[in-house]
């Protein structure tokens, strides 16, 4: 699969089920598309947080793609956003936000805007969410779309994800939706005593493994792997 096509977000061993609201809007046509995808794509699956299916529930994916693919845009599978870069499979979104366990009071960094579809999320659960793209022509996309829909409480700037943001650190809930070779230790810096990570992490060649970092309240760290999984790399600025 071409790299563009890999998912920011595609988990292994799923099987593809079949198939348009902004914050605060009324009915946009797009409302039963979007049921059915959480119904079938996400709760099925074993997605159980209320919360994070009421979040699926609203945001409107298809506000978040290309003209070209808002057909597409509650199918079971990522889709290209331009810049080589793509919008996450809807499952895979659903099961990182559920397993960041985020609280109405969370501050959170997401490492890879891409679409803002993720934020848009995220924003519908928690108090802020701050978010790193590394592109700067979707940053400024993300912004826009965000903006439009009313999500005030996301902030997008484009810059190199790897150094996190210390000027809002510390964070309750870190997500990164690109996979680094490593896990970055500013953002291992950042994340809040009593916080977890959410992130990929293993070579683009190979497969990666999906895992939540937790940090206790004396600051040490554990690592739980949650399944296998195939993200597009977590790309730096050259120095």
């Amino acid at each position: 699969m071409p790299r563009g096509l890999l998912s920011r977000a595609i988990m292994f061993s799923l099987l593809c089920a079949p198939e348009p609201g902004a914050a605060g809007a009324g009915p946009d046509g797009y409302a039963s598309a979007r049921a059915q995808m959480v119904s079938r794509q996400i709760a099925e699956r074993g997605v159980s947080d209320e919360r994070v299916l009421a979040a699926m529930r609203k945001v409107p994916r298809h506000e978040f793609v290309p003209d070209s693919e808002k057909r597409s845009a509650y199918h079971d599978t990522p889709l290209p956003i331009g810049e080589g870069q793509t919008i996450s499979q809807p499952y895979i979104v659903a099961l990182m936000t559920e397993l960041a366990r985020p609280a109405t009071n969370h501050r959170v960094l997401e490492v890879g805007t891409g679409s803002g579809y993720q934020a848009a999320v995220l924003a519908e659960i928690v108090e802020h969410v701050y978010s790193i793209e590394i592109e700067s022509t979707l940053a400024q996309r993300a912004s826009e779309v965000l903006q439009k829909l009313g999500y005030n409480n996301v902030t997008v700037r484009a810059g190199d994800g790897y150094a996190g943001w210390p000027e809002y650190a510390p964070f309750d809930v870190i997500i990164i939706t690109a996979a680094p070779d490593h896990i970055p230790q500013p953002l291992i810096e950042q994340l809040k005593p009593g916080g977890r990570m959410v992130v990929p992490v293993g070579p683009i060649a190979a497969t990666q493994q999906l895992r939540v970092l937790e940090k206790n309240a004396a600051g040490k760290v554990t690592s739980t792997v949650v399944a296998p999984v195939r993200f597009v790399p977590l790309r730096r600025r050259p120095d």
